[in-house]
């Protein structure tokens, strides 16, 4: 039996008889005689020869054509073609053709949490990866705590972390470090002298130490907000309406000192407190505003009171002034007569006497 067989460029063939290795085909014609079969095989992709493999291998001259890859539990490996990554290699045993194409590969060890080997984010995020990899991004402004199996590794600033995903449990915590404002509103309080009040308190904070925070605190922004609750029914119960609404735009900046270490404990830093709103309730609106009216009617009184004693002392010092000069008296009687005649339209004026006179007639009638 002849068979005649091509063998092209970048092609090998492999001649069997009996399931036996017994020639290598490089690029050319043949002839084949007797019981043998020949498998050609593609050197640019990967070479498969199913179960035979390890004894295809004792053949040394295909060995040295070909390049083997295991890989082992735990491992997987990458596969660059001319410095391009191409794809990944799960646990198994691989062959490649030798010569024809510039391969490399790089073994990574998944039993390990963080990834120590040389590889850019641009392959860690490609979809043959991904599945291999754990990403967490920590947005700008905050803070992230890596957990490995539940302990603190270590403090995370703001970017984007691969960790290889395996049994091994790895969480991040983030946190906001911005400036915030926490709003204690509707609070009733009693002061010193039993009046009922409903205070809208503020506080503005910033989180500083990310371990006390989130480690060594739970939910300490609520922890923080009964503080101040706390701290602002002391200081209220301290002082009088009258003193607490006298004082009250110093009210935040006393409480934050009597706050003290207390925030420091949480990992905060409250920096900045007051009091928006002092509401009264009920009654006491009611009486607050009864006294705000007598006050001001008695500021009322006090003015018009005053006024007329200015009037009285000004009326006063006019008669006294006229009294002791005629002239003015006589100035102001014709102040009088020119008011009086600006009333009157016609005037009529008869006889030979004094003309002054006749006017002090017609305006005394």
């Amino acid at each position: 039996m002849i068979k005649n067989v091509q063998i092209k460029a970048y092609q090998v063939g492999l001649v069997f008889k009996n399931r036996n290795l017994t020639e290598i085909l490089k690029e050319g014609n043949y002839w084949i005689f007797g019981n043998k079969s020949v498998e050609i095989f593609e050197m640019k992709t990967q070479f498969k020869a199913g179960e035979d493999f390890n004894l295809l291998l004792k053949n040394e001259n295909l060995a040295s054509m070909i390049e083997v890859v295991e890989v082992k539990d735990g491992e997987i490996v990458l596969v660059y073609e001319n410095g391009i990554f191409k794809d990944v290699l799960n646990v198994g045993q691989y062959a490649f053709w030798k010569g024809v194409v510039n391969r490399g590969f790089q073994k990574v060890d998944l039993t390990k949490v963080e990834i120590t080997e040389n590889i850019s984010k641009t392959i860690l995020e490609n979809i043959k990866l991904k599945t291999f990899v754990r990403k967490f991004v920590i947005t700008n402004q905050y803070k992230g705590l890596l957990l490995i199996d539940g302990k603190l590794n270590q403090v995370l600033d703001s970017g984007t972390y691969y960790f290889w995903n395996n049994e091994t449990s790895v969480e991040v915590k983030a946190i906001d470090t911005r400036m915030q404002q926490m709003e204690i509103a509707g609070q009733e309080l009693l002061t010193k002298d039993k009046a009922m009040l409903r205070i809208n308190f503020y506080v503005r904070y910033q989180v500083e130490n990310i371990v006390k925070a989130l480690m060594n605190n739970k939910e300490y922004d609520k922890q923080l907000y009964i503080l101040m609750q706390l701290a602002l029914r002391e200081f209220v119960g301290s002082l009088t309406l009258d003193e607490l609404l006298v004082k009250k735009d110093s009210v935040g900046k006393e409480i934050l000192e009597n706050l003290g270490a207390k925030a420091d404990d949480l990992g905060l830093k409250a920096s900045d407190a007051g009091i928006r709103d002092v509401i009264l309730t009920g009654e006491m609106k009611e009486i607050m505003n009864q006294v705000l009216i007598a006050e001001k009617k008695a500021q009322a009184n006090s003015i018009m009171r005053r006024e007329e004693t200015a009037s009285t002392r000004s009326l006063l010092n006019t008669a006294k002034l006229m009294e002791e000069n005629d002239t003015l008296w006589k100035l102001k009687e014709m102040e009088y007569m020119e008011k009086i005649a600006d009333k009157i339209g016609d005037i009529t004026v008869s006889g030979n006497s004094n003309i002054v006179s006749q006017l002090k007639e017609i305006f005394a009638r």
